[in-house]
């Protein structure tokens, strides 16, 4: 696995922890679970279901580019201030349907 993958997936990991003590707080819970369902659903229309996680990690590297604007179109409520633990979370949670995902 290419070094850029591996730090990738170790930047998605620590971005789903803090995204999931993020979530813990209930008035924060919808908000920020409806901004992962977006970017999961992007994910999936940019990607598709199979892929690898080099493919995954390259997108990654551009996500900054459309992760914002597509937040914004779905009206996700108060995305800036989550944009990098939602985008980080999305990627970790999705990097597990991967064809080489291996814990």
């Amino acid at each position: 696995m290419p070094a850029y993958v591996e730090s990738a997936r170790l930047e998605w990991e620590h971005a789903y922890r803090d995204f999931a003590e993020l979530a813990r707080d209930p008035a924060l819970e919808e908000r920020s679970s409806s901004q992962l369902r977006v970017m999961t659903s992007e994910l999936r229309r940019r990607l598709g279901g199979t892929f690898t996680l080099r493919e995954l990690a390259d997108l990654y590297a551009t996500a900054d580019s459309w992760a914002r604007h597509v937040l914004a179109e779905q009206g996700a409520p108060e995305w800036p201030r989550t944009l990098t633990l939602v985008e980080g979370a999305a990627f970790h949670l999705y990097a597990r349907g991967a064809v080489d995902y291996r814990p």
